[in-house]
């Protein structure tokens, strides 16, 4: 039985071998139909490669610095980003990250660029981009709103006259109309008032057949969007990568170093913002100073005149300098809180909610100072992310959330230094009466040019 199992196996191997034998030899009598298989599959492959146009990319990385005050914020604040698993730096590079790529940022982009207008010229087997050093003129479209779209056709001279043909607007209608002008003339055609202006690469020469096309700006917008790649280069790194494919090398770096540029410059009006509305809270403190100095000066030189008084502060000696001393003590006092409860006023006006509290306002407490500068950050970050959202959106609500609980933070603390500062006040009082019950030559002058001095 063994023995005839095996035998079958034999015969059945021939017979395979056969077959793939004869499949063999069938394919190679076919071997014309293959390699035209062939030849036609590489010429289509082929002419697809030159039919397309090849789309370039062009990278750059940004890094995002963390301000040093930045690093600790409120016990409220804390806990809910780490709530969320976020450490502090990963939420504000995150908020870096919608903001350089914000409608407003890449339509700045596209009108300082002029790229919503596209210029092509026929090539050997696609239409060829033209921009930068390769673009001789561009059309400046008066008429046009942000909305519209249109298309057309110029050929430049030698002798600077421009055909302008081909118009189309956006609703698809047509005007085969030809029409003759001049460079940086402004001529009525079919799409309003337009004028060819020469750029800086222009040459006497006539041009080929130039195909204009203006997109609209939210659709340019879109376009600009879908081509830009933004991600983070790492998790624990605040190093932010860019990315943008263009058909034209030029475009997509010009793009990039602009887009950077202009988020930059929206970073340092951000910025300003702290700048100005403590400069404003400065002035707004002066005047009342220099005020109510004008007022202490006046007082001073009517009483010794009225009394003859010498130099008060000479005839007093020893006594006098400690009284001095503790005059200072009570004017430093006195200041810090009467801004203490400026910045209380501040917190708790309703019309002063969602602006920026005036830095370096002259309290001298560390972590109220610490605090004012954190919560400037977080308001920041709650105006940017509203100047692209609504009031609506749930990160702006707890951004909301998070700034009342941090102004509820800061008016107590003031409120405890409002405590320390009134006591400390009421024991250099009582240091000052003893002081200048012992003043022995016109006591009473003394005390009441020591009064008007505070």
């Amino acid at each position: 039985m063994a023995l005839s199992q095996n035998n079958n196996v034999k015969q059945k191997q021939p017979e395979d071998f056969i077959r793939i034998q004869d499949l063999f030899y069938l394919c190679l009598a076919k071997w014309r139909w293959f390699v035209l298989s062939l030849f036609v599959t590489l010429g289509i492959a082929v002419l697809y490669l030159l039919t397309t146009p090849a789309v370039y990319t062009r990278s750059a990385s940004l890094l995002i610095k963390e301000d040093s005050k930045g690093k600790s914020m409120a016990g409220d604040v804390s806990s809910l980003f780490s709530d969320l698993g976020l450490s502090q730096a990963n939420v504000n590079v995150n908020n870096e990250l919608i903001a350089i790529q914000s409608p407003a940022v890449i339509l700045e982009t596209i009108k300082r660029l002029h790229i919503d207008v596209d210029y092509q010229i026929n090539g050997p087997f696609h239409r060829k981009t033209l921009y930068g050093s390769e673009l001789p003129v561009r059309v400046v479209f008066t008429d046009l709103t942000d909305k519209e779209n249109a298309k057309l056709t110029l050929r430049v001279s030698e002798d600077s006259t421009v055909v302008l043909s081909d118009f189309v607007w956006g609703d698809g209608s047509k005007s085969s109309k030809a029409i003759d002008t001049r460079l940086g003339t402004i001529v009525d055609t079919p799409l309003g008032k337009l004028s060819v202006m020469p750029t800086s690469h222009y040459t006497n020469e006539t041009s080929p057949l130039i195909y204009v096309s203006r997109t609209n700006l939210y659709s340019a917008t879109n376009a600009c969007k879908e081509a830009l790649t933004i991600s983070l280069s790492d998790e624990k790194v605040t190093v932010i990568d860019l990315s943008y494919n263009d058909v034209s090398t030029q475009r997509a770096e010009d793009v990039i170093n602009t887009l950077i540029a202009v988020y930059k410059e929206n970073w340092i009006k951000d910025k300003n913002q702290i700048t100005v509305s403590t400069s404003m809270f400065i002035n707004d403190r002066l005047k009342v100073i220099a005020t109510e100095l004008g007022d202490v000066d006046e007082d001073i030189s009517s009483f010794k005149s009225k009394n003859l008084l010498p130099d008060v502060e000479a005839a007093s000696g020893m006594y006098m300098e400690q009284s001095r001393e503790t005059s200072n003590l009570l004017l430093s006092l006195k200041s810090q809180l009467s801004m203490a409860n400026y910045i209380r006023n501040y917190l708790t006006g309703p019309a002063y909610t969602n602006q920026l509290l005036p830095a370096n306002s002259g309290i001298e407490n560390s972590g109220i100072e610490s605090q004012i500068s954190e919560y400037n950050t977080l308001q920041l970050q709650r105006n940017n992310l509203l100047a692209n959202s609504s009031e609506q959106n749930p990160l702006i609500k707890d951004l909301d959330q998070s700034l009342e609980s941090m102004r509820k933070a800061i008016v107590s603390s003031i409120d405890n230094l409002v405590v320390t500062l009134n006591t400390q006040t009421a024991n250099l009082q009582k240091s000052e009466q003893q002081t200048t019950a012992q003043i022995a030559a016109n006591p009473d002058q003394a005390k009441y040019l020591l009064s008007i001095g505070r």
